[in-house]
């Protein structure tokens, strides 16, 4: 990732701090998901119910390791595999994974990015990222970094770059079923 500074970028996320970035159909609104103090921040801003749950994404399994039931190493190919599908899996979650990242659910809807650059910011990052689309819950997508920053001001840091082809955000299915939710 040439800009902005890797180093800086998970100062930001640490600290608390929200930030969009472009991902495959829209821009994201993210944040590091260990951190109570920013996935409340992000719910407000988004005006999103925690009881909905979010999707974490990641660029490879030791990511998310500690928030879902242990998967096989089959099982850990066939879900990095998904994300080259846009697929989000709703995961059997441990225990322990927190009501905010789960909502009501027992499960954890995880995705491994495909987009170059939120691929590239997951791997820069030592943990997974919460990953939401950026828009106000019941407004429209956000599509450019142009109107991230009018809608979110100095609140959130926007990263610039350019979403993927993809017109529908990504389908949701069941881990053990293939049910797709969306």
């Amino acid at each position: 990732m040439r800009s902005p500074n890797p180093r800086a970028l998970a100062a930001h996320l640490r600290r608390g701090g929200l930030i969009a970035y472009p991902t495959e159909s829209c821009y994201g609104l993210g944040c590091d998901p260990g951190n109570h103090r920013a996935v409340q921040r992000l719910l407000r801003l988004k005006q999103r119910p925690q009881h909905k749950g979010l999707i974490l994404i990641a660029a490879r399994y030791p990511q998310v390791a500690c928030y879902l039931q242990p998967l096989t190493p089959d099982e850990q190919h066939r879900l990095q595999a998904a994300g080259a599908e846009v697929v989000t899996y709703l995961m059997p979650a441990r225990p322990t994974t927190p009501r905010r990242l789960r909502g009501k659910h027992s499960a954890l809807a995880v995705r491994f990015t495909t987009h170059p650059m939120a691929r590239q910011l997951c791997r820069v990052l030592p943990h997974a990222l919460v990953s939401t689309s950026a828009n106000r819950s019941g407004c429209r997508s956000i599509k450019t970094y142009a109107d991230c920053q009018r809608q979110f001001g100095h609140a959130v840091w926007v990263l610039p770059g350019q979403i993927g082809q993809r017109k529908q955000p990504s389908t949701i299915r069941h881990w053990g079923s293939e049910r797709q939710v969306r």
